[in-house]
This record gives structure tokens, C-alpha cells and sequence, in this order.
């Protein structure tokens, strides 16, 4: 019966191993950039014995880890057949890294446009992007965000330089601004 349907446990055994293959093909990956690294970050010292070397123990877990890695991936790719629920399952895991280029747009903006209106403007816009509509909610996350950069910058006196725009302030409100704001 090569067209026969699966059965309700095999619709189940794939839904739990939903990600299985994207997590496998990822694990192998970073293990093996960190692998191909590791003489960057550690040093092999000539006249030392193996098990002292500041290489070895490193580079023994990550040779683990590589090894751990593929034999995974290969299970996982030997385990079953490819079904539309690992394709749904990899868009949410990918759909996370949106979250990286929402933080460097903020990074980027508050050299520009200072730590106050840069805060006041992104806290809102990631409550919207995060489904809250509702203006009660947004106002929330406005207020938020100027009471997170006041209790940064007065009170806990973290440093964070000023925006371009502020220097287009009138002199005393501009001081106040990058010192407090």
C-alpha cells in the first residue's frame, strides 16, 4: 500500500518533530564556525602538555559538540518525510530574527534623533508590531519609555550621548537634554 495515509500517531510524531531538521541544520552549523574558530580565541603554547594546552579542553567539547551535531542532523534527516508542518514551524522560528533588526534600528536612531524621542517612539511601535492596537496600550508604552529614560539618566546616571537634533536646541534646553534626556 504505497498510498495508504498516515495514521493519527504518525500526524503526531511529526507535529511534535515539527522544527527537527532547521534546529539540526543550525546546531551543526554554529558548532562548526565555532570549531573552525577556535585557534582565533584560544592559543596552542609550545613546551606544555596536551591536557594543559588552552586549546585542548575547548576544542575537545567543540570536536563533541560537531560530532553530537551531525549525527543528530543525520537522524533527523533519515527519521521521517518532509511535511508542511516543519515548513510553518521554520517561518516561526525565523520570523524571531525580525526582532534583532527592530533593536538596530533603535541603536541606530538614538544618535540621531537622542535617547528620549528614539525610546518614546520605538516602545509604541513594538507594542503595535506585537498586536496591542488599542491607543490606551500605546499611550502606556509611551509613558514607559520616558519613565525607562528617566530613571536611566537622571537617576541612574547612565551615560548615553545625546542626538544630533538636540544641538538645533535653544542652549539651556539642550544642556538639560543631554544630560537628563
Amino acid at each position: 500500500m504505497p498510498d495508504a495515509k498516515p495514521t493519527i500517531d504518525e500526524l503526531k510524531a511529526i507535529e511534535r518533530l515539527g522544527g527537527d531538521r532547521l534546529f539540526a541544520f543550525f546546531i551543526v552549523a554554529v558548532s562548526v564556525c565555532l570549531l573552525a574558530l577556535i585557534f582565533d580565541q584560544t592559543q596552542w603554547k609550545n613546551g606544555k602538555a596536551l591536557l594543559s594546552q588552552p586549546v585542548f579542553w575547548p576544542g575537545l567539547s567543540l570536536v563533541g559538540m560537531v560530532i553530537c551535531a551531525a549525527v543528530y542532523l543525520v537522524q533527523s534527516l533519515r527519521a521521517r518525510h518532509y511535511s508542511g508542518w516543519e515548513r510553518r514551524e521554520s517561518c516561526v522560528w525565523l520570523r524571531c530574527l525580525e526582532f534583532p533588526f527592530w533593536f538596530m534600528a533603535y541603536v541606530f536612531a538614538v544618535p540621531v534623533v537622542g535617547y528620549l524621542p528614539a525610546t518614546m517612539v520605538f516602545c509604541p511601535l513594538l507594542a503595535r508590531r506585537m498586536g496591542y492596537a488599542d491607543r490606551a496600550t500605546l499611550l502606556w508604552a509611551t509613558a514607559m519609555g520616558a519613565i525607562i529614560v528617566i530613571l536611566f539618566k537622571s537617576f541612574l546616571q547612565v551615560r548615553v550621548p545625546g542626538g544630533a537634533l538636540y544641538e538645533y536646541l535653544p542652549g539651556a534646553f539642550r544642556n538639560f537634554m543631554i544630560l537628563y534626556l
